[in-house]
């Protein structure tokens, strides 16, 4: 099944289910919000997997991607990892930073309460913020338990998302040597339209990973196309890891972190962060910067056969009034 979330005057917008193609949608029979979904999988899949067959045989209104809200415009609980060693990797190498420990996923808790639409304008306060975006596959959780192990946890996976998790460069530094952790560097995530159930994506649903490319790319020119499968950690285990110590409600979204892949020079990067790493270490300096008023960020998930999944993030960073 495809969900999207269209305005209806309230912070939750109102569900719809979206056609395979995301041509059409119409209003989701007696289920008033994604978060309701969430809330009561079960009671309500049936019904709607009986009126998301129907729409894709036609009827249905057409569906404006750029009129959505994201899937879930704000939630309980937003919880991020960097599962991605080659993305971890590099930035250690560059800074010249301690290794982080291997065998324990990386994960934060970050902001929560708003979620952007996938083609509203990014306001920042400032360039010299070094403002970043990072490409991300994510999950939206039905209740988990407390002590749910990664053998059990795919069960609790019901919604698979895209994400654009935007990033302060300069700020982020300066917060994580206070040992809190991020407040400023880390501001509100931007979701693609529509949101899929893992069956949607056929043999690309492997292993807890999404086994496509994230396709990027900055003012009108390709940035990278790196594939989502070289997780270290499947979103199985992100799961067990952040269910160890607390339950996590129903509606948590679990990020990815930046999509990475070890050849990250030859398919290039889902953030502008690891280009610049690539340069300081192939030249000492880097060369690409970090985006301004007026920049374009686009990015597309798609099946191997071209087929849209879950829409497109396309998204321009202005100056905050």
């Amino acid at each position: 099944m495809k969900f999207a979330t269209l305005p209806n005057g309230t912070p939750d917008g109102a569900l719809h289910v979206v056609s395979r193609d995301l041509t059409r949608s119409t209003s989701a029979d007696d289920v008033a919000t994604l978060q309701s979904l969430m809330e009561n999988w079960d009671t309500h899949a049936p019904a709607l997997q009986t009126q998301y067959e129907a729409l894709n045989s036609g009827g249905g209104d057409p569906f404006d991607q750029s009129a959505a809200l994201a899937p879930l415009p704000r939630a309980w609980q937003w919880l991020d990892g960097s599962a991605y060693d080659s993305h971890g990797d590099l930035m250690q190498k560059v800074f010249k930073m301690d290794p982080t420990p291997k065998g324990r996923p990386l994960m934060y808790q970050g902001m929560s309460h708003e979620f952007l639409p996938a083609t509203a304008d990014v306001p920042f306060p400032s360039e010299d913020d070094g403002i970043d975006f990072e490409g991300e596959f994510g999950i939206i959780c039905d209740a988990v338990p407390m002590g749910t192990d990664a053998q059990t946890a795919n069960v609790h996976i019901r919604l698979l998302l895209q994400i654009n998790d935007w990033s302060l460069r300069t700020l982020a530094p300066i917060e994580m040597k206070t040992g809190f952790g991020w407040v400023q560097a880390k501001p509100a995530c931007s979701v693609a339209p529509v949101a899929v159930t893992p069956d949607e994506l056929g043999d690309a649903w492997r292993d807890a990973r999404v086994d496509l490319p994230l396709q990027v790319d900055l003012n009108g020119a390709h940035f990278g196309a790196a594939d989502g499968y070289h997780m270290s950690f499947g979103f199985d285990e992100l799961i067990a890891h952040a269910a160890r110590t607390r339950i996590l409600v129903a509606g948590t979204i679990i990020g990815s972190g930046t999509v990475s892949n070890e050849n990250f020079r030859e398919i290039g990067s889902s953030c502008l962060a690891e280009r610049r790493g690539i340069e300081m270490l192939d030249t000492g300096t880097p060369q690409t910067p970090y985006m301004a008023f007026g920049d374009h960020v686009r990015m597309e998930c798609r099946t191997r056969e071209g087929d849209p999944i879950f829409g497109a993030i396309s998204q321009k960073v202005v100056q905050a009034s």
